[in-house]
């Protein structure tokens, strides 16, 4: 056993998972239940199910002696792997008052004692891989639960008539360096795109592969609030010649007028619910909680287009990986700083909509075993985002990285930039 690995990856597992917990500290224990549409989920069921995923994919795998905690937890809190076994309804996530938060509490404690003393156990070289493996995998996707716990919560409260903030903190303001909106040319050519293997990737990030990008233009910064709002106040979602048809079907049955969690008073004044509280519409703030099919009809509107992933990764290359995440603890997009020639805001602040279809790359394989239905099966009707947002973790953030969601979705932190040719 490799010691120096041991304790980085026992210090790793504990870091994150105190993160989830530091998360839900600003919870009431009536928060923990509740699910406000389909899409989203109780807050107790993401700190329950980043737990089963410890147990299940590992405890229960590879640790002969481990005892589980709750052998109906397999049912309540198995997401959607279906060679695993039937599954609590996602929609129904919300009906199950108990167990009660502090058994899921004292479900955790139980699992990470189990983990912390798995991992200090003796075993051979290929077998210690394979666990290492698994528990970055497993770190990986809490991490993408913490990010889905402060979406859906936001999600959650803004149902709620009063509106009550999750936490009190102050955003800090960024001053805008007054650069009108600019695009960074590309010459295109044959280029690579995709994870080299190097650390730890999803396995839809790979592997690398040549893909063929004509001379393109990119927004050095994502669209702001500002700018989206002249959209709207040019009647675009009245206009149907900007939208897909998928689209405007979407917006009339809907009834969308701006996007998510904007609110317009008596007065015509608008502002925006946040995870801080209702606040006054900041105009350079990038415009957030947009579907794909806004993001695409702004796009015509103003006679560009969509990047798609290909180009967005490309250019990305040439960008430091830092930014509006986490770790800053607002949870809220900062103001863009624009300049006239560099791309800015590329990672954090808003996950970002390309123009591409969520698909496998060329050669790509799933995972053996139940973590192939990690990502595989989630590739149809779904579009590709990058980035990363003002609540995804630090360090969970690659130029690579795909997330993915269907074109009319919009609870995420959402946002876009422009693209178009030459």
């Amino acid at each position: 056993m490799n010691t120096e690995t041991t304790t980085y990856l026992i210090e790793k597992f504990t870091r994150v998972r105190d993160k989830t917990i530091e998360l839900i500290d600003p919870l009431e224990p009536e928060d923990f239940v509740i699910q406000a549409s389909a899409d989203v989920s109780p807050a107790k069921w993401h700190i329950a199910h980043t737990t089963w995923f410890f147990e299940r994919m590992i405890l229960q795998e590879y640790d002969a002696a481990y005892q589980v905690f709750n052998p109906q937890f397999n049912y309540l809190f198995n997401s959607y792997y279906n060679s695993i076994g039937p599954y609590q309804p996602r929609h129904q996530r919300g009906v199950l008052s108990r167990p009660t938060v502090s058994e899921i509490i004292a479900y955790r404690s139980y699992v990470d004692a189990a983990i912390d003393t798995f991992l200090r156990q003796d075993r051979d070289a290929a077998s210690q891989n394979k666990i290492e493996g698994l528990i970055e995998m497993g770190v990986q996707h809490e991490q993408q639960h913490q990010e889905l716990i402060l979406m859906d919560m936001k999600f959650n409260l803004f149902v709620n008539p009063l509106l009550p903030a999750y936490q009190n903190k102050a955003v800090a303001p960024t001053a805008e360096t007054n650069v009108s909106p600019a695009y960074k040319t590309f010459d295109g050519g044959l280029i690579e795109i995709g994870h080299d293997g190097t650390g730890f990737a999803f396995d839809n990030e790979s592997p690398v592969h040549k893909v063929w990008l004509n001379p393109f233009e990119l927004a050095t910064a994502p669209v702001t609030n500002g700018e989206y709002l002249a959209f709207i106040e040019a009647g675009g979602y009245e206009t149907s010649e900007y939208w897909l048809s998928d689209g405007y079907q979407v917006i009339k049955q809907l009834g969308w007028k701006a996007p998510l969690y904007w609110m317009k008073d008596e007065s015509g004044d608008w502002s925006v619910f946040t995870l801080n509280g209702v606040e006054p519409l900041a105009l350079d703030e990038p415009v957030c909680h947009v579907s794909f099919y806004e993001a695409d009809a702004y796009s015509r509107w103003k006679g560009k287009r969509l990047p798609t992933e290909a180009e967005w990764e490309h250019a990305a290359k040439t960008v430091a990986r830092q930014g509006n995440m986490m770790g800053r603890g607002t949870y809220h997009p900062a103001p863009v700083v624009r300049a006239e020639h560099e791309l800015t805001g590329m990672f954090g602040d808003v996950w970002e909509w390309t123009a591409s279809a969520y698909s496998s790359y060329p050669g790509s394989r799933p995972l053996e075993g139940a973590l192939g239905e990690y990502n595989a099966k989630f590739m149809c009707n779904q579009m590709v985002l990058r980035g990363g947002a003002c609540v995804t973790p630090d360090d969970h953030i690659r130029e690579t990285y795909r997330n993915f969601f269907p074109p009319d979705k919009r609870w995420q932190f959402s946002g876009f930039r422009l693209a178009g040719d030459l």
